[in-house]
């Protein structure tokens, strides 16, 4: 439609008309005279706004959901908060009850050969720069330490004691190339010296060129003059090679340790050493092997058919 004089007289008298409704339906409230005009739209229209309604609602679902999203999302977090937090505590009790069946085994070890132990915690290990194994553990000076003492765990010989401050010590282990301690054979008695080898098995130089030896031997330590800086009889280790007897003064063996020194955390410093040599008591008892099952197969022979039977007649 042109802009004309008619055109724009017409719109200003429609716009007057629907005032005029406007202000009627508002006057006349329910007993409005175009409420009935209003309820047919509504039946003409509501089916329309239902559809577009359902159309817009899984959109407006969409933008509440990730409205919302936040709000689970912060739940989801606090929630593995909690179970980080539940699997640390976990963790945790593992740790403590790992540390008790260590000390458990320690205990055992130290009444087996009534040695009165000082129970402590490896803190920290030597520097690796130092070229030294050693250990330092939680108690020093103040605990009743001092230097040259045997130190032990459940499995057996750690090390000793060398450094001692007022509430650390710090340990030279079994494996170190500069540890020495004097051993002494199960069973057949025989004396030697073992020496660490870092990460390798510890060297062993029997006194008796001749000695007789076989992998599987065990050995413990033979004890130091006024028990310092090794009681007898802590296990030492397993002898896992014995190299071949060439007429010398000494015989060398290779004896892998019973102490595990990568996963050390409980253990023990020897206080008070034994009234008695206890010697091999506090070995562990050997393994005993498995026995072979035998198979006994019984053939019974077959009788023989009809046939074969009455040619062999």
């Amino acid at each position: 439609m042109r802009d004309t004089r008619e055109s724009r007289l017409l719109l200003v008298l429609l716009i007057a008309i629907a005032f005029a409704l406007i202000t009627v339906d508002i006057r006349g409230g329910e007993d409005s005279p175009v409420d009935g005009a209003r309820q047919a739209a509504a039946t003409v229209f509501g089916p329309i706004e239902n559809g577009v309604s359902g159309a817009v609602d899984p959109i407006g679902n969409a933008v509440s959901a990730v409205r919302e999203s936040g709000d689970r999302h912060d739940r989801i977090a606090e929630l593995e908060r909690e179970n980080a937090a539940l699997k640390a505590e976990l963790g945790s009790d593992d740790r403590n009850r790992s540390r008790l069946r260590q000390l458990d085994k320690m205990l055992k070890t130290a009444g087996q050969g009534q040695y009165g132990i000082k129970g402590a915690q490896v803190i920290a290990i030597g520097a690796a720069q130092g070229f030294s194994w050693t250990i330092t553990i939680d108690v020093g000076a103040d605990d009743g330490i001092k230097r040259d003492m045997t130190v032990l765990n459940g499995d057996g010989l750690v090390g000793r004691v060398t450094t001692v401050g007022p509430n650390t010590a710090t340990v030279l282990l079994a494996s170190d190339p500069d540890f020495t301690v004097g051993t002494r054979m199960e069973a057949t008695d025989e004396l030697g010296f073992a020496s660490g080898q870092g990460d390798r098995p510890l060297r062993v130089e029997l006194l008796n060129g001749k000695a007789e030896v076989e992998k599987g031997d065990r050995l413990v330590t033979f004890g130091s003059q006024a028990d310092k800086p090794f009681v007898p009889g802590v296990p030492v280790g397993v002898v896992s090679r014995v190299d071949p007897s060439g007429g010398d003064l000494t015989r060398t063996l290779y004896v892998t340790p019973f102490v595990s020194f990568s996963k050390l955390d409980v253990v023990g410093v020897v206080v008070k050493a034994p009234e008695k040599d206890p010697r091999d008591t506090v070995l562990p008892e050997k393994p005993k092997p498995t026995p072979t099952p035998t198979v006994t197969v019984t053939v019974t022979p077959s009788a023989p058919a009809d046939g074969q039977y009455q040619q062999e007649q």
